[in-house]
């Protein structure tokens, strides 16, 4: 019964926090707040991407033995100067296969 509950209670939250986004748009955010918000999907995605580019097995790899890592900072840097989301990833994914086949391990 206790399971049943807290589905349901965890269902009835999710509902209420998206219809908050939806619903009322009389409502606004204080300006602080809407600047703080913009960061969170960079950071999401950086907390998403980082602990892959950076580990393996559990631990850190922060040498220039990781194909990932050096693939990770080449998409970066060709993202900052092209601002092309797919020259990124051909060019990101191209460096990783090189390097994946070129280093051992």
């Amino acid at each position: 019964m206790a399971l049943a509950l807290s589905i349901v209670l965890i269902g009835v939250l999710t509902y209420l926090m998206r219809v908050a986004f939806i619903g009322p748009s009389r409502l606004s955010l204080p300006p602080s707040v809407e600047r703080a918000l913009r960061f969170v999907p960079p950071a999401a995605l950086a907390a998403l991407i980082v602990p892959d580019l950076v580990g393996h097995n559990g631990a850190l790899v922060l040498t220039l033995a990781n194909p990932r890592l050096i693939a990770g900072v080449v998409a970066l840097v060709v993202a900052w100067r092209t601002r092309n989301v797919a020259a990124t990833l051909i060019i990101g994914m191209a460096v990783f296969w090189l390097l994946s086949a070129l280093l051992p391990g």
